[in-house]
């Protein structure tokens, strides 16, 4: 008899393959609600620790055979959802793991918007090393313009190319960019081709998102943001049909010469594919705090309610799942 490839496991899975979606759901529901019992309490270690252990104990039952390839860092430093940790209860396909208990830890403990729970999942080898440069220079949006931007162009024509795209004039687009202070002259660029800037605080993977979603205010991410958030947003991009473009940005000399190293290409841009080599990937998120892409986890006498979504490369499918838990028997369960 011989190995099925990881490929074949995730396309010969069936109806196996489809339940995959929801136990990956109710992975990232576990970890928002553990994280949103601390939302506005200025304790971000505590908020992220208590989102981190309900999705370990979740991940471990969701039927597959995974290893995290982006999760909280080594293993020395990170003794749960380290990279490298087996997941899964190690009977389905072989995959690999993106994992972010809570994207936007600082929005989570000051009770900010756009705080989320995310994790994506592709079939084993396909997902980006991230492991030499932490940060990107990043371009996301959605289908109407996938082929019409590039990162190499000036912010102004890519703004232009984007208003053609969408039929918009350019004082009617929105631009995503994380607020930050090395994003000054970008956001001088984005002002004076007369388009808007929509700040974020902090997690840049709810922007992306919604810049490549048909249904919500922004029409476009740019600016330098997390290489691991860029992977785990190119796995939902596969389901929407839009763009993410990246290129690596180290922050230092010491950075760049590991990049070289390890075989990058610094000048190169990297497409959706290349951070994402598969169309066989999901992506699941719930939200913590109430955003663009979805609405916070929230509370009631008898019920906690929550919002997610969840998207399927292979097949563009995007479902929004509202739940409601009743948190006795979420705790027992747990």
């Amino acid at each position: 008899m011989t190995n099925k490839s990881s490929a074949q496991q995730f396309e010969g899975a069936g109806t196996q393959d489809r339940n995959l979606a929801m136990e990956l759901v109710r992975v990232t529901e576990a970890a928002a609600i553990g994280a949103s019992e601390w939302v506005g309490f200025g304790e971000k270690n505590i908020a992220d620790g208590a989102a981190v252990d309900a999705m370990r104990a979740f991940l471990h039952t969701v039927h597959m055979d995974g290893t995290v390839v982006i999760g909280e860092g080594e293993k020395d430093e990170a003794p749960m959802l380290y990279n490298g940790e087996s997941v899964g209860d190690g009977l389905g396909p072989k995959v690999d793991v993106a994992v972010d208990p809570i994207d936007g830890t600082m929005l989570t403990a000051m009770g900010y918007n756009n705080a989320l729970s995310v994790m994506a999942v592709a079939e084993r080898g396909s997902m980006y090393d991230a492991s030499s440069v932490f940060y990107m220079d990043k371009m996301v949006v959605g289908p109407e313009a996938a082929d019409m931007v590039d990162l190499r162009l000036p912010v102004k024509q890519n703004l232009q190319l984007l208003s053609k795209a969408l039929d918009k004039k350019i004082s009617q687009l929105n631009v995503c960019v994380l607020d930050r202070p090395r994003h000054e002259s970008l956001v001088r660029e984005i002002r004076e081709a007369g388009a808007r800037v929509k700040f974020i605080m902090d997690g840049d993977v709810a922007g992306g998102i919604a810049a490549a979603r048909h249904n919500t205010d922004v029409d476009m991410l740019l600016g330098t943001g997390g290489t691991p958030e860029g992977i785990i947003t190119a796995c939902a991009i596969k389901a929407t049909g839009g763009m993410i473009q990246g290129r690596l940005a180290p922050v230092d000399d010491e950075e760049r010469q590991k990049a070289i190293d390890a075989g990058h290409d610094l000048d190169a841009i990297l497409s959706t594919h290349d951070l994402v080599a598969t169309e066989n990937c999901y992506f699941a998120a719930t939200g913590i705090t109430d955003g663009d892409l979805l609405r916070g986890t929230r509370y009631f006498s008898n019920r906690v309610e929550t919002q997610s979504i969840i998207m399927r490369g292979q097949t563009g499918t995007v479902r929004i799942i509202e739940a409601e838990h009743r948190p006795a028997k979420w705790k027992k369960s747990n």
